[in-house]
């Protein structure tokens, strides 16, 4: 009878479990709705930015600015974007094994490749990691996204590009494509890029005011930080998707266990009253 409460104990340890797990993933369901709609709003805004600085650039304007200045790649930073909380699948082992690999196959090209992590769980898995050099780490703020707190963040890695600390600096974030859909993007932010304008397309001639030199004081930083808020929501909303997928694989698997157990159980529980009625009946032909 001893093998038969364990195995009742058990049962209903799964089934504790698996209301947990469902219970992660109506509430990651709801969470992944906001953060998809986030997402999609903010896309646009990402792209029109991109297409305005590649629309400047394509004029070969006589006026620079130092985030659009090609320099000598010595010093490189990543901005690895993870999560602060697990149980959400291969989120961000993913992105801790992009941001290790990309660390050693460029350690040829750079005297110095350092991390800042946004995530407690970057900090975790790639602190372990031999050689790396973790730069900063920023955690709780995955959270509450806002624009506000991906502003600081650009405000920081321009300030410490202008000071020439680093000469290049990317981006490692999870695209978010669908629920069961995470894409691990690497992008460059300094120095900017301008992607290339197609060809035969209509170029509007603008008048700048108050000059060409103000707007890209203007424009590039902000540039920067609208990456990196993008960044940042594409992450969220990955995260919830693969927690969502994740506890949802957990919650079958769970199902699956219960019917094994189950059946486990009124197997043992047969061969235990079959015991029983032999024992009844062996004693009653001994009595005789």
């Amino acid at each position: 009878m001893a093998n038969l409460k364990d195995i009742k104990k058990r049962i209903g340890t799964v089934k504790n479990t698996q209301q947990i797990t469902k219970a992660m993933k109506m509430v990651s369901a709801a969470k992944l709705r906001r953060a998809q709609d986030a997402v999609v709003a903010a896309r646009p805004y990402a792209d029109k930015m991109a297409e305005v600085l590649a629309s400047m650039a394509s004029r070969e304007l006589e006026q620079s600015h130092p985030l659009l200045e090609q320099r000598e790649k010595k010093r490189a930073l990543v901005l690895v974007v993870t999560a602060d909380r697990g149980l959400c699948g291969g989120f961000n082992s993913n992105i801790a094994k992009a941001a290790e690999a990309f660390a050693r196959a460029n350690e040829v090209d750079f005297e110095e490749i350092a991390l800042r992590i946004v995530g407690r769980k970057g900090n975790e898995m790639l602190k372990r990691r031999a050689g790396l050099v973790i730069d900063k780490v920023y955690e709780n703020i995955t959270g509450h996204i806002s624009y506000a707190t991906a502003a600081l963040l650009g405000q920081e890695i321009v300030s410490d590009y202008e000071a020439a600390l680093y000469d290049s600096v990317y981006v490692l974030y999870n695209r978010f494509n669908s629920a069961i859909s995470q894409e691990v993007t690497l992008t460059q932010l300094l120095p900017i890029q301008p992607e290339p304008v197609v060809e035969d397309t209509y170029m509007a001639d603008y008048i700048y005011e108050p000059g060409c030199a103000e707007v890209l004081s203007s424009i590039l930083p902000k540039y920067v930080e609208v990456q990196i808020f993008r960044s940042l929501l594409e992450s969220v909303a990955s995260e919830h998707g693969a927690r969502m997928s994740s506890m949802d694989n957990a919650s079958k698997n769970a199902a699956e266990m219960i019917n094994k157990l189950t059946l486990q159980y009124n197997r043992a529980r047969q061969a235990a009253i079959t015991t029983e009625l032999m024992e009844i009946i062996s004693g009653a032909e001994s009595i005789k």
